[in-house]
C-alpha cells in the first residue's frame, strides 16, 4: 500500500532528511528510491535533492514501500569466537550463520546472497550474547545513530577483588582515550559477577574499564539492547525481529523494570504478613458449625463428639415386613407361537 502525507512544516525540507525524520527510511535509501522513480511529490516525480514545501503532499508508491517492508532485520545469539563485522583471514562472520538451519522459530524470509545485513552495534569477537544485524537505516540509527539515546545491558565475570570503591569507579570517574565516560549502571549481582548498563558504545569499553580497576573479564554476555532482550534464545541461533518490537526500539520505549535486588529477595508479602504457625487467631466459625475443636473423638474435623450424635435417619425408618420372606417362583408354560403364513 503507498504511503502518503502532506508536509506542514514552516519551512521547506529535503525530502530525504524528512523522510528519516518521519521514520520511513534513511536518507541514503530516500535518494536511492527518488533515483528509480517511486517517490512523488503532488502527483510529479521527485527528483534528487528535491525540497518538500508547505501543504506539498508526498507519495512513496507500492513498490517502493514493498522494498522498504522486506528490509529483514533480526536477533542473533553470538557465540564467542565469532566476529560481528567484517573478518580478518581466517575468521568467521555472524552473518554466515545465518542460515534456515540456525532459525529458531518461524521467519517470512530467510537472508540470501543479496542481503547486506549489517551488525547494528558491535560485540567483541571474545564476548556473546545479543547481536542486532539489519538492513533497516532507520532502525540503525535509531540504535547506533549519534543522537541514539539507546542503553545496551550486560552480564560480565571478572576476576579480582570487588569492592565498593572500584564499583563506584566503574560507575562515574573513568575515562578513556582522554575522554570521560558517560555515567554507568553497575550492579553486583554475586561475588565475581557484575552487571553493566551502559548509554554509549566505546572499543571494548567493559573490558577497559575494569582494566582501570585491576579486574579482569573472564566472560562478557549482551542480554539486551533497549527494550530487545535476548531472552530464552538458544546460542547460535537467530530469530527475527517483529514489527512490534521495531516500533518499540525506535519510539525508544524503556524495557520491563528490574526490581532491586533486595526486592527481589524477599519472601512473597503474604509470607511475611502470616503469623508463625500456632500463633495465627481463632478464625471465625463457619456457618451452621461451631467454633473451636472438642474433647474426646470427633466424627468429622470441627464436628461434635461421636456420644453426642442424633441416631441416624435410617435407624428411625419402619422396618420392611416382607424383608427375609421367602417366595415361590411361578413356572410359565411355553408361549403359543404363530405360524407364519
Amino acid at each position: 500500500m503507498a504511503w502518503t502525507k502532506t508536509y506542514e512544516g514552516a519551512e521547506p525540507l529535503r525530502i530525504n532528511k524528512w523522510l528519516a525524520e518521519e521514520g520511513v527510511c534513511s536518507r541514503r535509501e530516500a535518494d536511492a528510491l527518488i533515483l528509480k522513480g517511486l517517490i512523488k511529490v503532488d502527483g510529479e516525480a521527485a527528483v534528487a535533492g528535491q525540497k518538500i514545501e508547505a501543504g506539498q503532499t508526498l507519495t512513496l508508491l507500492q513498490k517502493a514501500t514493498r522494498q522498504l517492508d522486506n528490509k529483514l532485520s533480526l536477533i542473533f545469539h553470538k557465540p564467542e569466537g565469532i566476529v560481528s563485522g567484517t573478518p580478518e583471514p581466517g575468521e568467521i562472520p555472524a552473518v554466515r550463520l545465518i542460515t534456515e538451519k540456525t532459525l529458531s522459530g518461524k521467519a517470512h524470509a530467510i537472508p540470501g546472497r543479496y542481503n547486506k545485513l549489517a551488525p547494528l552495534g558491535r560485540l567483541d569477537k571474545d564476548s556473546r550474547g545479543l547481536l542486532v544485524l539489519s538492513e533497516d537505516g532507520v532502525l540503525a540509527k535509531a540504535l547506533i545513530g549519534p543522537e541514539s539515546t539507546v542503553d545496551k545491558e550486560y552480564v560480565v565475570k571478572v576476576k579480582g577483588d570487588v569492592t565498593p570503591e572500584k564499583l563506584a569507579l566503574l560507575r562515574h570517574g573513568l575515562e578513556l582515550d582522554g575522554r570521560k565516560l558517560k555515567p554507568a549502571e553497575v550492579e553486583q549481582v554475586k561475588a565475581h559477577e557484575l552487571r553493566f548498563v551502559l548509554h554509549e558504545g566505546r572499543n571494548r569499553q567493559i573490558r577497559r574499564m575494569c582494566q582501570l580497576v585491576e579486574l579482569r573479564v573472564v566472560d562478557l554476555m549482551r542480554v539486551r539492547i533497549g527494550s530487545l532482550e535476548l531472552a530464552g534464545l538458544p546460542e547460535g541461533k537467530w530469530r527475527p525481529i517483529s514489527a512490534r518490537e521495531r516500533e518499540a526500539l525506535l519510539s525508544g520505549a524503556a524495557p520491563r523494570p528490574r526490581k532491586p535486588r533486595e526486592e527481589r529477595e524477599r519472601p512473597p508479602r503474604d509470607a511475611q504478613d502470616r503469623p508463625p504457625r500456632g500463633e495465627r487467631p481463632d478464625r471465625p466459625p463457619r456457618s451452621g458449625k461451631p467454633a473451636g475443636k472438642f474433647s474426646g473423638k470427633s466424627g468429622g474435623k470441627g464436628g461434635p463428639p461421636r456420644g453426642d450424635r442424633k441416631p441416624d435417619s435410617r435407624e428411625e425408618k419402619p422396618v420392611n415386613p416382607m424383608r427375609g420372606a421367602k417366595f415361590k417362583r411361578t413356572k410359565l408354560g411355553p408361549r403359543k407361537r404363530t405360524p407364519i403364513k
